[in-house]
């Protein structure tokens, strides 16, 4: 049974969401404000987190950055009444899995949060536990890239990501085969959440001027190290 803390003010929506979450055999641990999430997230554990944007005390967004803060690793999705393609980039940049604009079907949500999990589950690391990756060293078990003593710590999406462009290095790769493949759909969302991801590799990778991730506009993209 996966653990979820859902952050809902919205008493009626809230009660229903949870219910129907538990349905689904989900363990629901509901919190009426951010602050009360924050108090609760920090004492227990969970797999997933469900949270709306727009909260007392505590706005959603403001609750995804110090839960990331505790835990870098944990996937959440950010449930909104606002259609503002700002909201959309900024919980993208938090690294939100997903952004769901109310109303919505709760099913909708579930197989949402159950593609979720099956891709933060399903990421092994490569063969070797660590490779060189031009000046880089790149350690997959422990989510690291290291450069001349230094340490970039890496999330598990990042991980999964570098490890993806390793193994397919030096050739184009179609951009929907590294959406299925890693977001596990192609749609709009998923792909501004990749173009995120892809300019925090460049930056990672920018000290070696051998490494280069270059872009096709509606093509793909190329891992190339010279």
């Amino acid at each position: 049974m996966k653990h979820i803390l859902l952050a809902e003010d919205d008493f009626d929506f809230g009660s229903i969401l949870k219910q129907y979450l538990e349905i689904h055999n989900y363990k629901v641990i509901w919190a009426k404000d951010g602050k009360e999430a924050l108090s609760i997230f920090s004492e227990g554990k969970f797999d997933i987190c469900v949270f709306d944007v727009m909260m007392p005390k505590m706005d959603g967004f403001t609750l995804a950055e110090q839960v990331v803060e505790i835990d870098p690793e944990i996937p959440f999705v950010f449930l909104t009444a606002k259609k503002m393609k700002e909201d959309k980039i900024r919980g993208l940049k938090l690294g939100a899995d997903d952004y769901i604009v109310k109303p919505f079907e709760a099913d909708i949500l579930v197989l949402r949060l159950q593609n979720i999990l099956k891709r933060t589950q399903k990421i092994e690391p490569i063969k070797d536990d660590v490779v060189k990756i031009g000046n880089y060293e790149f350690d997959s078990v422990n989510h690291q890239l290291r450069l001349n003593g230094e340490s970039q710590r890496l999330t598990e999406k990042e991980t999964l990501l570098i490890q993806y462009l390793w193994e397919h290095r030096n050739r184009m790769i179609k951009r929907e085969e590294v959406l299925k493949d890693i977001w596990g759909n192609d749609d709009f969302f998923s792909g501004r959440s990749m173009d995120v991801f892809i300019s925090r590799l460049r930056k990672y990778f920018k000290e070696d001027n051998t490494i280069n991730i270059e872009s096709v506009r509606g093509v793909g993209l190329t891992f190339s190290i010279a």
